[in-house]
């Protein structure tokens, strides 16, 4: 601990006494510090000890002593000791009377007491107790470097929160609690997921303090990661500011926790290129050497069914300094959510493209539906405050029904094909298994489907608007009626032979056979998109 005004009395070569303020006398002394001015404090930093001899003080004035120990108690000025039997004999009692009822510590400084010892003794407690401060923060530092190397970041908690007499937390890039220490600072670690959130949108390194609903703890939180993104986060919770030693042995957790996270990218980054190798001859229709290759850290995905999961990032009109990831950013969601409920993933990024294959059903497709729903929000928010299109516009993920490993390569066709549909209707994310439930026609609004049945109906268009007969609408009701004349002429209130002419007069102007189903076909799809907004 700092030296006190405590400690200075009790300091038996000083040989001071208490003459006012004695309940005050716990305070830390930051430093000792000799003036003679009349107003010392545009000189004053705060947690000082005043030494005087009252040279320039009209010290036995009550009016001007209240104004001298007013302006010593706003400074900060932790204690003031007056040096008897120089100016004055004794400590004048208007002195005295102002700091009892300032609450300012007087100290009486016999005449044989140099103010060079008591400085002295300031400087040395003070000394005594950054040594003291350093010496624990190296002991804490050797103790959290080897829970670092033999229980991980676990140990590396349980160290941590022992020698700050509170506890931690350790959160991973989504800024859920992966571990706390001790075990029952878990619920306290929670309520602050949407602080480490934010703090996640800083630029690493950064930092905050916090507290909880119940301000129960004085909370420190920090980004851990070597680049500008933060990877994991820290908190520290303790009933008070931490001191010197605590500082080091937080700063040491912090160092060796962001090795932790940077060493396990390393591995994660072996991994994706085991998993890039895995998709590749699962792609290639050789599930039995993937699963050889897999071993155990896939195995147990390649056994049930999985879903493919193909997602794409749109963005390119940024620097690289601006550009957004939203690609990176679903990866780990999905691996954190995989990782919290035990179960396996396959993630590869590929190109402008992520690769995924998590188990059916499981918490990873889950949070990747989640993400996906969160931008969708977040892109309706955009075009609701007509605000320039941020991350919003930037992500489209394809989802291929339940398969096994055999049917690989069909399930990142079928990812794929949902991938281009949500891109033309402007999703963030489709299921393959929406694309048959629902209609081909919204299929028909896209730009070159419009082109291709503007230019195939425009000759029947043009004819009709020269008023010689009304051969589209004759071509739709004949189609509808599946070439049943007698049925379609009834709907167009003509004669059949009139029918049987106007369609003569289609093949004619068209230069196709209608017996052709092919024909047929185009035509229909034609007069659909033309009607499609």
């Amino acid at each position: 601990m700092p030296p006190t005004l405590a400690s200075l009395v009790h300091h038996s070569a000083l040989r001071l006494t208490v003459r006012a303020g004695e309940e005050r006398l716990d305070v830390p002394v930051r430093w000792a510090h000799v003036s003679e001015l009349a107003d010392p404090v545009p000189y004053m930093e705060g947690g000082e000890l005043l030494l005087v001899t009252a040279l320039k003080l009209d010290a036995e004035d009550p009016e001007a002593m209240r104004r001298y120990v007013k302006r010593l108690v706003g400074a900060g000025v932790v204690g003031l000791g007056f040096a008897v039997g120089v100016n004055y004999e004794d400590i004048p009692k208007a002195l005295v009377d102002a700091a009892e009822d300032e609450g300012l510590p007087l100290l009486e400084v016999p005449r044989r007491t140099p103010f060079l010892a008591i400085s002295k003794a300031v400087s040395a407690a003070i000394a005594a107790d950054q040594y003291r401060a350093v010496t624990a923060g190296f002991a804490a530092q050797r103790e959290l470097t080897k829970q670092a190397l033999t229980a991980g970041p676990e140990g590396i908690l349980a160290a941590l929160a022992a020698q700050v007499d509170g506890w931690a937390a350790f959160y991973d890039v989504s800024g859920t609690v992966v571990a706390t220490a001790p075990e029952w600072a878990g619920r306290r670690a929670a309520r602050l997921t949407a602080e480490v959130e934010r703090l996640r949108e800083r630029p690493a390194p950064a930092s905050a303090v916090v507290g909880p609903p119940d301000n129960e703890d004085r909370v420190e939180l920090h980004s851990l990661g070597t680049e500008r993104r933060a990877r994991a986060a820290l908190a520290v919770g303790t009933a008070a500011a931490l001191g010197t030693a605590e500082r080091y042995a937080l700063h040491s957790a912090i160092a060796l926790l962001t090795l932790t996270t940077e060493r396990s990218r390393s591995l994660h980054a072996a991994q994706q290129r085991l998993g890039a190798a895995v998709l590749r001859m699962l792609l290639a229709g050789e599930p039995d050497h993937a699963r050889a290759v897999a071993g155990h850290l896939y195995g147990g995905l390649l056994d049930a069914p999985f879903r493919m999961v193909v997602a794409e990032s749109a963005s390119s009109a940024r620097t690289a300094a601006e550009a957004a990831d939203p690609l990176g950013a679903l990866a780990e969601i999905v691996e954190s959510a995989a990782a919290r409920a035990g179960e396996s993933v396959l993630v590869v990024p590929e190109g402008e493209q992520l690769i995924v294959l998590a188990a059916d059903g499981g918490a990873a497709v889950a949070a990747c539906g989640e993400y996906a729903m969160a931008v969708e929000g977040a892109r309706s928010d955009v075009a609701a405050a007509r605000e320039p299109a941020g991350d919003a516009d930037e992500l489209v993920v394809g989802l291929s029904a339940p398969v096994g490993p055999i049917a690989a390569a069909a399930a990142y066709k079928q990812a794929e094909q949902a991938l281009s549909v949500a891109r033309r209707r402007g999703r963030v994310c489709v299921a393959h298994e929406q694309l048959a439930s629902g209609s081909v026609l919204p299929l028909l609004a896209d730009d070159a489907v419009k082109a291709f049945a503007d230019g195939l109906l425009r000759p029947l268009y043009e004819h009709d608007a020269t008023g010689r007969g009304d051969l589209v609408a004759s071509l739709r009701a004949w189609l509808s009626r599946h070439g049943q004349w007698d049925a379609a002429a009834a709907d167009l209130g003509v004669h059949r032979h009139t029918l049987r002419y106007r369609m003569r007069r289609v093949e004619e102007i068209l230069g196709r056979s209608l017996d052709d189903p092919d024909v047929r076909m185009e035509l229909w799809l034609a007069l659909k998109a033309a009607s499609v907004e």
